[in-house]
């Protein structure tokens, strides 16, 4: 799988979420992103999905780089892909449900986990408290359970 993104939108103490409604991770809640295109920059291609999957728009400069994941799936590893995360706090226009993504509000404390991928729980409350992560995530067969996390020093 090609490079993807993740943008996780924060107003105040809350952390905007879309339900994927198709494709890779369905009916999970996750931050806003996908795959690159070729020859695109990390944050233009966090910004223009930001934009195709909850209507929101924003500046480059806005963008803070908050981790770099690299995902691994042992039964799969054609899904095996790296991932660059963003917070993002100023942007303009108001999230809108698109064919991909459901988008809802969550109050920070408040994140869904238990209906987000496993390993989520493992480092976003990290990246969300202000900390750099850099790791990679091994999921078993079932594309569900986390095997492993490694991280490194930032």
């Amino acid at each position: 799988m090609e490079a993807t993104t993740l943008v996780f939108v924060r107003r105040g103490g809350e952390i905007l979420l879309g339900r994927k409604l198709r494709g890779f991770g369905r009916g999970k809640w996750n931050g806003f992103g996908g795959k690159l295109r070729p020859g695109e920059t990390v944050t233009a291609g966090a910004l223009r999905e930001l934009a195709e999957e909850a209507g929101l728009t924003a500046l480059a400069e806005d963008l803070v780089r908050i981790a770099d994941l690299q995902f691994d799936f042992t039964a799969a590893p054609e899904l095996n892909h790296p991932a660059a995360v963003f917070v993002l706090e100023r942007y303009a226009g108001e999230p809108v449900r698109t064919e991909e993504m459901e988008p809802r509000w969550f109050p920070q404390t408040e994140l869904p986990y238990t209906e987000m991928w496993a390993a989520d729980a493992v480092w976003l409350p990290q990246v969300l408290a202000g900390n750099y992560v850099r790791g990679r995530i091994l999921f078993a067969a079932d594309g569900e359970t986390v095997l492993a996390t490694t991280w490194e020093d930032a």
